[in-house]
């Protein structure tokens, strides 16, 4: 996989019997997906996409404009993660970041490496990274007061509830707990 492509998307459940598909949006605006001109899939294949229901419905085309055939080739792409070149989406806004980006980024809190970002989750509730190792630490100014993007590191102040185990660089913090 090309190390310059974001996922944007991932195909879903066929609809109907005449090819159409599913398609579950990462843009924040899934209508994005249809602008862009070439959506790239797991193995390098070629893709253009057409809204077809405000349910997330769309017909898939492949680099010869040739949409699938029968629900047999919409089944086939089931799971099937979609891809579009870095250099094709917007710049994010002050204070934004695409998940891409975080991803792999180690994780420092004071001078002790706490692993890599290895997921963003986001339930709704607000974003939280999720640490080698399981550790989840609230994406928060106040948890990851500092990004450094080109150095390729997150600083991390993690709050006691997720401090993790005594010795991992964190047990100062765990042991104050709040004044009584």
């Amino acid at each position: 996989m090309r190390a310059d492509l974001i996922q944007i998307g991932v195909v879903g459940r066929p609809h109907g019997v005449r090819g159409l598909v599913h398609v579950h949006s990462h843009a924040a605006d899934a209508s994005a997906l249809e602008a862009y001109r070439v959506l790239v899939d797991d193995k390098g294949r070629e893709w253009s996409l057409r809204w077809r229901g405000a349910d997330g419905v769309a017909e898939l085309r492949d680099a010869q404009g040739t949409p699938l055939a029968d629900r047999t080739a919409a089944q086939a792409l089931v799971n099937t993660r979609l891809f579009v070149p870095r250099d094709a989406l917007p710049e994010p806004e002050e204070e934004e970041f695409y998940h891409a980006d975080l991803i792999g980024m180690e994780a420092r809190e004071s001078d002790c490496s706490l692993g890599q970002v290895v997921m963003v989750h986001d339930y709704g509730g607000g974003a939280s990274l999720e640490l080698t190792g399981g550790v989840l630490v609230p994406f928060t100014r106040a948890c990851v007061p500092e990004i450094d993007l080109k150095g390729r590191v997150v600083t991390i102040v993690r709050p006691v509830e997720v401090s993790g185990e005594e010795g991992r660089g964190v047990g100062a913090a765990k042991a104050a707990g709040p004044a009584a």
